[in-house]
């Protein structure tokens, strides 16, 4: 694969210590957010988001243009959002940049209205998946042009019963149940195959039924939603488990203790799917201490391979890899094919990373295998991906002179990020 070379070229700084009890602090979850914004256009009155004094990222700021261009009005001040929702214009035209979250989304939002709403994005989020999404709004009473962005929506829904895969991806089945209260007939959604990333959907039936919205479940494959109105809401979004992955992967690597403040690595109902990721570092060998807000991670032993299926919690697993770059046994992790159509094809990225430090990573269908090896100086291209650049740049803390190609995706969902990892070690 050639390296994108007008990319941003980011040095990493090693850290020769051990990290001595540090605390730092992650944005306010993307997921969450993203997911209330939605809910607060369609609530009965303003709603307020309090997402705290760390930039989001570019994901929610689009998502939050977004609703903007809807028509709605969003007020962005000391670290809150305040939505008040308004009727959308006749015509209006979204911009989803990088933001699976907000194509999809957006695209089941507008549905919702009788405006003729044309959403597009990157070139790469043209590529990605949208076609099961357009489908189901079309069986549910709307008109949708295209079958990948660009695509040009004009609702209104009018509800009922529909399946959808859900292979690929479960923003689909949770932009459909998002939107679900405004459909006249309701909806009854079936998920069709495999799931993946399935507390994702656990999150937004939560995010509804905090809003008075009842969610039925039939069975573990069946969402239903009556029509019913959206209580307005003042929400504190809590930090991103995602991001705090990758600090958590700074202590696995160079040992010592580390504090992420202002995020909860515990298992909570419909809460971030992501923090599986904490138990699994567990099993590699760091200890993880669990407060009401706050993670504290430790290693002082060695780490060791782990076997396991992370199809739910897939956005970590090129910070596993990266640690178990450094185990003493393989690491082998599967459930990983949908990621090849993501912001980059990250099985794809994760391995050349690897290999392109000396390292042994060998891709098998949706599996990829790590065996440790001394790893060396060199380039990782990010390939466009934030999760990629933010998981090596981590390596790099460890590995003296690794350099990121496209760095400056970070922006996506972690702007600061790079200040956070030069104060790790400090």
């Amino acid at each position: 694969m050639k390296l994108d070379t007008t990319a941003a070229l980011r040095p990493i700084a090693p850290v020769r210590h051990a990290l001595v009890g540090g605390l730092v602090r992650v944005p306010a979850s993307k997921s969450l957010a993203n997911r209330e914004l939605v809910l607060s256009a369609i609530a009965s009155g303003k709603s307020r988001l309090d997402i705290g004094d760390i930039d989001p990222g570019d994901d929610v700021h689009a998502m939050a243009d977004a609703l903007a261009s809807l028509g709605h009005e969003v007020r962005w001040s000391d670290g809150h959002i305040e939505i008040t929702p308004r009727e959308a214009p006749a015509q209006a035209e979204i911009a989803a940049h990088e933001a699976g979250t907000v194509a999809r989304f957006v695209a089941a939002l507008a549905a919702t209205t009788s405006a003729s709403v044309r959403i597009d994005g990157s070139e790469r989020m043209r590529e990605r998946p949208m076609r099961s999404l357009t489908e189901a709004l079309r069986a549910l009473g709307a008109s949708v042009e295209g079958d990948g962005l660009p695509i040009t929506v004009r609702g209104p829904l009018a509800g009922g019963e529909v399946a959808i895969p859900a292979s690929e991806s479960s923003q689909f089945a949770s932009a459909l149940l998002l939107v679900a209260p405004r459909m006249e007939r309701g909806l009854r959604l079936r998920l069709v195959g495999d799931i993946v990333s399935a507390p994702f959907l656990e999150m937004t039936a939560m995010a509804l039924r905090r809003r008075g919205v009842r969610v039925d479940r039939p069975s573990p494959r069946e969402f239903v939603v009556a029509p019913s109105s959206v209580g307005r809401r003042s929400v504190t979004i809590p930090g991103d488990v995602t991001a705090a992955t990758y600090p958590a992967a700074a202590v696995a690597l160079l040992g010592g203790t580390l504090t992420i403040a202002n995020a909860c690595a515990r298992h909570e109902e419909g809460g971030q799917g992501d923090v599986r990721f904490f138990d699994l570092i567990e099993d590699m060998g760091c200890g993880v201490k669990r407060a009401s807000t706050s993670t504290s991670v430790r290693r002082v032993g060695d780490l060791y391979g782990i076997t396991a299926n992370v199809s739910d919690c897939s956005d970590t697993f090129p910070t596993l890899a990266i640690i178990a770059t450094q185990a003493r046994t393989p690491t082998e992790l599967d459930g990983l094919g949908h990621t090849r159509r993501q912001e980059s094809d990250r099985l794809a990225a994760v391995a050349a990373g690897i290999n392109a430090l000396g390292g042994q990573a060998q891709l098998f269908g949706d599996a990829i295998r790590i065996e440790p090896r001394p790893l060396h100086e060199g380039v990782v291209d990010a390939q466009g991906d934030h999760r990629i650049a933010m998981a090596f740049a981590v390596l790099g803390l460890l590995v003296p002179g690794v350099a990121i190609s496209g760095a400056d995706s970070v922006a996506k969902t972690f702007p600061s990020f790079f200040e956070m990892l030069e104060g790790i070690g400090r």
